[in-house]
């Protein structure tokens, strides 16, 4: 405010200080409901403080008619990633959380709403060709079953032959999980003989549609892309409109706005489901080697000029023989391994890797750790020796929150109030403190992107009470690198907030 400025109305009190004061005053309270106008003696004060109430405040000191010495800027706490940089936020499948999942309109909210990094789910269609979806079962998250009801051709594709068991190659333990796992093999003298069931790393999709049974023209013919996590509350007005994309297609929405909005978009695929890829890859004729599926995104990245290190993408995987592969391949792109669990033990707030069902191979071990025999857990990858090894072909690790954050409710109780035992819930947690992962990263030179950040309440910690703010304050001032989000719009407001306090 000026002194003297027509039009100022309101109240406010002025206290003035004297420093060696040679004419006595008085402190009065004005009415601001005409000008002011002030005037004092050089030879009457030679110190004076205005503080006025609501937040102005107007200093001289001396005598003179120089303008007040702002106070010094306020110097921003360093923060605890391990570039120093803020925490990137990355768009996990787009903005899914609005709009249909890996869909164009999905990914362009995502850049929209502030994201960093766009992040994709790789696989290769039936003529070869990357494409991007979430499970390569269709029915999760496309309209695939409504297509079929009125088309004959869509409808015969569907894999109904069961998958086979077959058993580990490990001496079992009581700590080493289930003796055997499923197989989409179903015929070991007929490589193509895995196009024929949908067991996928382990896991049965029996009765459902396979991407890889379908060209890019008829995926994006036939195929349009829905939401998929929490689908019962998320907006559904969309879903069914946008076809499925191409990798290529993804990296060329980024690239367009990064030249609208002047801003470096990263694009942050994953090779997903490797050696299954690979095996329907060989069955559809996609090469001739052993890993036409990695070769396809070796491809990709060297096309685009994307296999630098300062190149704007990551590449992700929670198979270390994949991301070893493509290392062994000349790709120099900054790599990140994921880190996958079956559950928490909220007593402890320790993560279970292994249970007694074919959830051990899906979630609890790298697939091609079964394949080869090695009856090691997701775990073993966030010891000290496990990270120094990842450092050996990644760059980074992406582990779920609750490997990030020990997820407890405290204090435990035995039983329910009906005599069961109690198993706690995500909802009855109320307590939520960093591990030591991102300090055992940092120290290993690796970088940390959790996931995954989503703003119901059905996937938040009690704690937080439904409010997904706290959620990310808590990672990010534990000094997390990266948080994968489906709302990236929350992520990023958070992060504003965060910065703010640290003086940003």
């Amino acid at each position: 405010m000026t002194f003297g400025e027509r039009g100022v109305r309101g109240r406010v009190r002025i206290e003035l200080l004297l420093c060696k004061p040679r004419v006595p005053f008085r402190q009065p309270t004005y009415s601001m409901k005409k000008n002011i106008a002030m005037t004092f003696s050089r030879t009457g004060i030679s110190c004076l403080l205005l503080a006025l109430v609501g937040s102005v405040a107007l200093t001289a000191c001396g005598g003179d008619d120089d303008p007040a010495t702002p106070p010094p800027a306020r110097t921003p706490t360093a923060l605890k990633t391990l570039d120093g940089n803020a925490p990137l936020v990355i768009g996990h499948r787009g903005l899914p959380g609005l709009y249909p999942e890996e869909t164009q309109v999905s990914y362009e909210a995502a850049a929209d709403a502030g994201a960093d990094s766009l992040e994709e789910d790789l696989h290769l269609s039936r003529d070869c060709v990357l494409v991007v979806r979430h499970n390569p079962w269709l029915s999760d998250n496309t309209n695939v079953a409504d297509v079929a009801k009125t088309n004959a051709d869509v409808a015969s594709r569907k894999r109904t032959v069961p998958g086979v068991r077959v058993p580990v190659k490990w001496t079992t333990t009581a700590t080493t999980g289930p003796s055997t796992y499923l197989s989409d093999l179903t015929n070991p003298a007929d490589p193509k003989s895995v196009l024929k069931s949908l067991i996928v790393d382990g896991e049965d999709h029996t009765n459902d549609w396979s991407i890889t049974d379908f060209t890019v023209a008829e995926l994006k013919q036939w195929i349009r892309g829905t939401t998929y996590d929490a689908k019962d509350v998320r907006p559904t007005a969309l879903n069914g409109q946008f076809p499925i994309l191409t990798m290529q297609e993804v990296y060329d929405i980024a690239r367009a706005k990064s030249a609208v909005t002047g801003k470096p978009f990263t694009i942050y695929p994953e090779s997903k489901n490797p050696y299954w890829n690979n095996q329907q890859a060989i069955a559809n004729g996609c090469g001739t080697g052993t890993h036409p599926f990695e070769d396809a995104i070796v491809k990709f990245l060297n096309d685009n000029n994307l296999n630098t290190r300062s190149a704007p993408v990551f590449v992700q995987s929670f198979d270390p023989a994949s991301l070893k592969y493509m290392r062994a391949r000349g790709v120099q792109s900054r790599m990140v391994q994921l880190i996958d669990g079956n559950g928490v033990n909220y007593q402890t707030g320790e993560m279970i890797y292994q249970t007694n069902d074919d959830y051990a191979f899906v979630d609890g071990r790298p697939y091609s750790w079964t394949i080869n025999g090695d009856s090691r857990w997701f775990g073993d990858l966030l010891t000290p020796a496990g990270l120094a090894d990842i450092k050996t072909y990644a760059d980074g690790i992406g582990p779920w929150k609750p490997q990030v954050f020990a997820w407890k409710v405290t204090p435990w109780k035995d039983k329910n109030a009906d005599g069961t035992p109690y198993a706690g819930s995500l909802a009855d947690v109320n307590s939520v403190e960093p591990t030591s992962l991102i300090a055992d990263a940092h120290k290993a030179g690796l970088f940390v992107h959790s996931y995954t950040f989503r703003d119901e309440a059905r996937y938040l910690p009690g704690k937080y009470k439904g409010d997904p703010v706290g959620e990310y304050l808590d990672a990010y001032r534990a000094g997390i690198d990266g948080v994968f989000s489906d709302f990236t719009n929350t992520a990023v407001a958070a992060r504003a907030q965060y910065l703010k306090e640290t003086g940003r």
